[in-house]
């Protein structure tokens, strides 16, 4: 098998003899009238229409037969075969298909569509045209792609490689939209917060650390956008959220980025049972499940078989991940959290070493956090001496 470099040696100089025969395969301009998707939909009144058809895309597959060939070229939303046949186009565009065309390269193609005999869709082409020639071949046609962190590190040819991993991008994207939609017809507004911040808020989460050269200034990158939605509050706002990215300076998982984008809302008037009804009105259309709402000392002590309060209180919050939230499949809303876990929550009048709290949690990972904020202030800044005391101490 060729090297990599002779691979790309090969491409260069088919890219020169291009040139060199005046056709430049990086032209300022394209022509296509539809995304593939649109021509699968409505084919039959493209066909009806008569009119040529131009489509473009990456060339995922070359089929060679004889004075013909058949291509699949890829775009955004699908692919579409394309036949291509010497006698139509003509003997010099189709020497210059043959001899310049690679997988991986952009094409421009036009002309009829039809049916095959297998029934594919395709595209018969008048013309044809290079209009990016890659110099480096896909990794699939020279060693693969099959390693899960290369694949992480290099997501755009995980992208062109794994159509699933493209279709996780677009869920991500219609769930953001679908939630901004949903707040918004609930009187949610949404707000913009500074990223870059004079105090490391988010309790005991280590933050990023940078500085503003023109002010002398050391900074932040937020860990949450928690005060600056909260002194929207105090100016008068009732119903705000925030969707942007946060960072926490610690360690890398699965389940834990040091960048990441976090959903944050408040709602005047409105307690953590309010809070509960409403996550579950948000997102029962993209997740299924029972919704069990289940308390957390009862949980607690069928998971581990002992109670909460038999755990030293500066342990509890990472034996509790450990011991009971990684065993719950979900979904579940675990409920009335120990002051331990939830510092900053509301205590329960009927029992004050409990919180008016919540967690959402799907597949032993906490996708939800709510609760009635503590607002007595006296109490609240003792809970936050607390949690500044225990930060400092590590």
């Amino acid at each position: 098998m060729a090297s990599l470099e002779e691979l790309r040696k090969i491409r260069i100089s088919k890219l020169t003899a291009l040139k060199d025969q005046g056709h430049y395969p990086y032209p300022a301009r394209i022509k296509k009238d539809y995304p593939n998707s649109y021509v699968h939909e409505y084919f039959d009144s493209l066909v009806a229409s008569t009119e040529p058809v131009f489509l473009a895309g990456r060339i995922k597959a070359i089929r060679l037969h004889g004075h013909a060939a058949f291509l699949d070229i890829e775009d955004d939303s699908g692919e579409v075969q394309v036949f291509l046949q010497k006698d139509r186009l003509g003997e010099e565009k189709y020497k210059i298909f043959q001899e310049a065309a690679d997988v991986g390269d952009f094409a421009e193609a036009g002309g009829h569509l039809f049916k095959t005999k297998q029934d594919a869709k395709t595209l018969e082409a008048d013309s044809f045209r290079i209009i990016v020639k890659a110099l480096r071949p896909l990794p699939e046609e020279w060693f693969g792609l099959k390693d899960l962190e290369e694949r992480l590190r290099r997501r755009y040819l995980d992208l062109i490689l794994n159509k699933g991993v493209k279709e996780t991008f677009r869920n991500r994207a219609r769930l953001l939209a679908d939630i901004r939609k949903f707040l918004a017809k609930e009187g949610f507004m949404e707000v913009e917060t500074p990223i870059l911040q004079p105090l490391a808020g988010g309790a005991l989460a280590q933050p990023f650390k940078t500085h503003l050269n023109t002010l002398d200034l050391d900074l932040y990158l937020r860990v949450a956008p928690e005060l600056y939605l909260k002194r929207l509050m105090v100016g008068g706002f009732e119903k705000i959220f925030e969707i942007g990215r946060c960072f926490r300076n610690e360690g890398i998982s699965p389940v834990h980025n040091p960048e990441f984008t976090m959903l944050e809302l408040y709602w005047a008037y409105q307690d953590y049972k309010g809070l509960m009804k409403f996550v579950r009105k948000m997102l029962k259309k993209w997740i299924k499940g029972s919704w069990q709402v289940q308390d957390f000392s009862k949980v607690f002590k069928e998971k581990t078989g002992k109670k909460y309060t038999d755990v030293n209180p500066e342990e509890l919050d990472d034996f509790y991940k450990k011991e009971v939230r990684a065993k719950i499949v979900g979904p579940m809303f675990l409920t009335h959290y120990p002051e331990a876990i939830m510092p900053l929550a509301k205590l329960k009048e009927d029992n004050p070493k409990l919180t008016e709290s919540f967690q959402l949690i799907i597949d032993g990972t906490e996708v939800v956090k709510g609760f009635s904020e503590m607002n007595d202030p006296l109490v609240q800044r003792e809970q936050m001496e607390r949690q500044e005391q225990a930060f400092r101490s590590g």
